[in-house]
């Protein structure tokens, strides 16, 4: 019977010293707040992925540095350089930013200095922002562009493309376009 009292005693005196240190403690001037951490929860150096279909390689991206935040994000902030292949495995064209971040929807966004060579037409793509979906196959982008053949310089804003950059479409085109004559033409 004496060590029941006595544990209820103990008790209710830890109880009474814990409260007094709770309420000593209780002004917020004297509660030390932890900060939330908003680092990175990873880095990977001299990345190198490698996305392939039915064992055949599709994509090379390389990437001095990759951080990942605790949402999924990834961020390339020391820039990013990718290459296309084609089924074959030739290499069909490449891209090169600046900085790049894929988010957790799987969207990856690149910018600073974008350059997209398509390899296979000669042709090259400039702008400051890019915008690929590797579900689609498709890049797109808002921003100004200017796209180098052989032969002409195409600007515009916006853009929709083909991830390999195939096919594309300038969505508000500006400038001076030439028109090639044809043969009807001539002999009108």
């Amino acid at each position: 019977m004496w060590q029941t009292i006595r544990f209820r005693v103990l008790s209710a005196v830890t109880v009474l010293a814990g409260l007094m240190l709770l309420t000593g403690c209780g002004d917020e001037k004297g509660i030390r707040q932890i900060p939330e951490y908003k680092g990175p929860l990873s880095e990977v150096h001299d990345l190198e992925m490698i996305f392939s279909d039915s064992a055949r390689l599709k994509i090379h991206l390389k990437a001095p540095l990759q951080t990942e935040k605790a949402n999924g994000d990834r961020y390339f902030p020391k820039g990013v350089y990718v290459e296309f292949f084609d089924d074959k495995g030739a290499k069909t064209t490449t891209l090169k930013a600046n900085k790049g971040v894929r988010y957790a929807n799987n969207i990856y966004n690149v910018t600073g200095n974008v350059v997209v060579n398509n390899i296979e037409k000669g042709e090259t793509l400039n702008t400051e922002e890019l915008n690929w979906k590797p579900d689609t196959k498709t890049i797109y982008t808002e921003k100004f562009v200017t796209i180098t053949t052989d032969d002409e310089i195409l600007k515009g804003e916006g853009l929709d493309a083909a991830q390999d950059f195939s096919r594309y479409s300038i969505r508000k085109p500006t400038g001076v376009f030439p028109l090639k004559q044809t043969a009807t033409d001539e002999a009108n």
